[in-house]
């Protein structure tokens, strides 16, 4: 039996991306220009790179996580002319700044983000990659806040789309994907079951959301903590219980953050939580978790299965972390990220935000949303993919939905 192709089965479950890497091979809207690629390392997002490629473009990638790369994916991606990778496995914080570095000397055309890694890397030490680039494209919330933090401070040097911003990416990438891929490898990881259990969510936001929603579904109780009054009474409404960490520290089995900010657990939390209790983040950098607290606290720590880290406490409890606090979705022992459906919607809004940026009439450099017709143009096409359809508004309807006259005729 043949060594397997590691993007094979991604390529057969992204259904949009096929469609468009089609289109653009025939169009080859990426022509002579250099597009660079930070995105965790995995085999959707191969099938992404190729799809770039398919349009004309040199394809220059980097991971946008030090541990969430997979070797057979740059192995497979080094192989193709025209494509280069600037990774390797579980690499060092050093050499994962390092390499984006590197990629970024070579001073590219485009650069499709993730967690606005390349971006604030440029525009905070290499001002000729700034200057040369026409565009960029963020796919997460925590990067679109990055872009919009550069753009308030010293202004974006081009044109850059939130991505994440877009219906077809936050309802489906951040919600399904976040939900179910965290879950999943939780249980994956740890061989323990979530129903009956207290699960905490730190955040409700799309993610938070979706993880507090798809944990319930599999039998949970429920509760959310925010910051912010709104979105803890919309967790009331849904369901949910909501607390604050400290009062939640107390009852939680499963802590599961993602809010895109920092110490969302942390020592006073740590020192109220039962014995036994899995600590899991679900946010982008690893930072939600104050993992130093946890080591400040702890007599000693071991690894009672792969991917788990406990720390004994001088009480006798026991605190478990999983996947050193980073991304637990994408960094455990067998972590493959989010499921590939929603990745191909993802990253095909990805795609058609690049090619409109390289074909299209550009913006102004600073922070832009993704034209609404390009997210419909991913729905339409990901309707058709899983096999469904929709009607068409009449005429009539039109002309009622923008009469707003009350002796209009529409009316």
């Amino acid at each position: 039996m043949s060594t397997p192709n590691p993007l094979t089965w991604a390529r057969d479950h992204a259904p949009v991306l096929a469609d468009l890497t089609d289109e653009f091979r025939e169009e080859r809207p990426f022509e002579g220009l250099t597009v660079a690629i930070c995105s965790h390392l995995e085999a959707s997002t191969g099938v992404f790179v190729e799809t770039i490629h398919a349009g004309g473009a040199e394809c220059l990638v980097a991971p946008s996580e030090p541990k969430s790369t997979h070797a057979d994916v740059i192995d497979h991606l080094d192989s193709r002319e025209g494509i280069r990778t600037f990774a390797e496995p579980d690499m060092s914080d050093r050499a994962f700044e390092r390499a984006q570095s590197d990629l970024l000397a070579e001073r590219p055309d485009l650069i499709a983000d993730d967690a606005c890694e390349l971006i604030a890397r440029a525009h905070a030490s290499h001002p000729d990659a700034v200057e040369e680039a026409i565009g960029g494209v963020e796919q997460t919330t925590a990067g679109v806040r990055r872009l919009e933090a550069i753009d308030a401070d010293a202004g974006l040097g081009f044109p850059a789309y939130g991505v994440n911003d877009t219906p077809m990416k936050r309802c489906f990438d951040n919600v399904h994907g976040t939900g179910e891929s965290s879950l999943v490898n939780v249980a994956q990881i740890t061989n323990t079951a979530l129903s009956g259990k207290t699960v905490v969510v730190g955040g409700y936001g799309h993610c938070g959301r979706g993880i507090a929603r798809k944990a319930r579904g599999l039998g949970a109780r429920t509760v959310v903590t925010e910051v912010d009054p709104r979105k803890a009474l919309e967790a009331h409404m849904d369901g949910h219980l909501a607390l604050s960490m400290a009062e939640a520290a107390e009852i939680g089995d499963l802590f599961v953050p993602s809010t895109g900010s920092r110490d969302v657990i942390r020592r006073a939390h740590f020192e109220r939580m039962r014995d036994g209790a899995q600590l899991a983040n679900a946010g982008h950098f690893d930072v939600e978790i104050a993992v130093d607290d946890l080591e400040a606290m702890a007599e000693r720590t071991t690894e009672p299965i792969a991917g788990v880290t406990r720390y004994h406490l001088p009480d006798g409890r026991r605190l478990d972390l999983l996947t050193e606090g980073r991304l637990v979705n994408l960094t455990g022992p067998n972590s493959k990220g989010h499921p590939i459906e929603v990745m191909d919607t993802t990253f095909a809004m990805m795609a058609v935000a690049l090619r409109e940026l390289a074909v299209g009439e550009r913006p102004e450099p600073g922070v832009h949303a993704v034209p609404d017709r390009l997210d419909r143009e991913v729905a339409d096409r990901k309707l058709a993919a899983v096999g469904g359809s929709r009607d068409d508004l009449t005429a009539k309807q039109e002309a009622y939905l923008s009469d707003w006259a009350l002796d209009g005729e529409a009316f």
